[in-house]
């Protein structure tokens, strides 16, 4: 995709394709690439309006009925903010009083049209000319460009202080490098975005899962979010906009635990029950918290399981029957799988460097019982918990 292809897409015959390739979409690429030549569109733009059906049917499990209308590029779809996470935190500034809002590095515009959605009027800016027009045209098929301004600029040179709020989103990859670690190797620099809060108080950082907690400027809210189960941003809350010290949201079902973050869970031993805690409750540092909501308690300060003798329900974790405790040993635990009949075993591990894969093999599983294996520490001491 460039930008000559993206303003064919966008006149009469680029829309035809576009039709056209989602009624073909889905079958053998050749095929499609062939039917819609035969209806007279060039190879260029058949190309591109097939990579649009793809990524449009992709991107619906992300955006929902809007992704229909959407134009995308492979890693800016990547890379954008979910509906439902992007739609959350554009009720949560419209809430606290944000009327206007500066997009830094706004991509293919999921927060800038989600912000849109509530009444807010956004300056949206991107430093890729490509990004940028594509976020404009989502405004566009939107019908929300008389609320969304999208530029090609540098977020660095915006003024940010015009604004009421704040929302920027470094880039973290790079073309053939993949995913950048340093914060000071972000585009724009962590340098300048751990400004932002000076200069505008009400300031949203999007990050990466994770980012390293000694970076929340002083009095802000770090919070994680993860939607069905998948931990996908953290997001730190500035200024007026913090509520408490951490957050941990779980989407779509809107859970919320909150908590400083810093509290340490009670450590006893092994109850009947484990309970696996969702990675935004584990990134967040809300263990303890998440342990005291079911008077649970950890078997080793340093991991994350959380056990009880009676059995809790909970949203904030995975809950799983303990039937057997034991040091590790490859001969023991063999022998034990053998006896329970266990051919179909799922390998979850905390604490331990062996290999699920690697182990799976070494056991040599047959049978027709399914168990779940727990591998993880006791007191330090590396342990097996075979469970239901």
């Amino acid at each position: 995709m460039d930008l000559e292809l993206l303003a064919a897409l966008r006149t009469a015959e680029g829309s035809a394709a576009l039709a056209a390739a989602a009624d073909v979409a889905g079958g053998e690429p050749l095929a499609a690439a062939t039917a819609l030549r035969a209806r007279g569109v060039s190879p260029a733009l058949a190309s591109a309006a097939l990579t649009q059906a793809d990524l449009r049917r992709r991107a619906a499990a992300k955006f929902g009925a809007a992704a229909a209308t959407m134009l995308f590029t492979r890693a800016g779809f990547e890379q954008a903010t979910r509906a439902v996470v992007a739609d959350r935190r554009a009720a949560r500034l419209r809430a606290a009083g944000v009327e206007t809002l500066a997009d830094l590095g706004c991509g293919l515009g999921s927060d800038a049209l989600a912000a849109a959605r509530r009444g807010i009027r956004v300056y949206a800016v991107d430093a890729d000319p490509l990004t940028a027009a594509l976020a404009a045209a989502n405004a566009e098929a939107a019908g929300l460009a008389h609320l969304v301004t999208v530029e090609c600029a540098d977020a660095t040179s915006v003024p940010v202080e015009r604004y009421d709020a704040v929302f920027a989103d470094p880039a973290r990859r790079r073309a053939g490098r993949g995913r950048v670690m340093d914060p000071r190797s972000w585009s724009p620099s962590w340098d300048f975005i751990a400004t932002l809060p000076q200069r505008v108080p009400r300031t949203v950082l999007k990050l990466a899962p994770g980012i390293d907690h000694a970076l929340l400027p002083a009095g802000a809210e770090g919070e994680w979010v993860s939607v069905d189960g998948d931990l996908v941003e953290a997001a730190f809350w500035c200024g007026p906009l913090a509520e408490f010290p951490r957050r941990a949201i779980l989407l779509p079902a809107a859970r919320e635990l909150t908590g400083s973050g810093v509290a340490a869970a009670p450590v006893g031993p092994v109850g009947a029950y484990l309970y696996d805690p969702d990675p935004a409750v584990v990134r967040s540092h809300l263990v303890a918290e998440f342990a005291a909501s079911i008077g649970g308690r950890i078997a080793d300060p340093e991991i994350a399981y959380v056990y009880t003798d009676t059995a809790v329900d909970t949203g904030f974790a995975r809950r799983l029957e303990i039937t057997d405790v034991l040091p590790f040993s490859l001969k023991r635990l063999r022998s034990l799988l053998r006896d329970r009949q266990v051919g179909r075993l799922e390998i979850r591990k905390r604490g331990s460097a062996l290999e699920p894969e690697q182990l799976r093999r070494d056991l040599r599983l047959s049978g027709s019982a399914g168990a779940s294996l727990v591998l993880t520490r006791v007191a330090g001491a590396p342990t097996v918990l075979l469970c239901r």
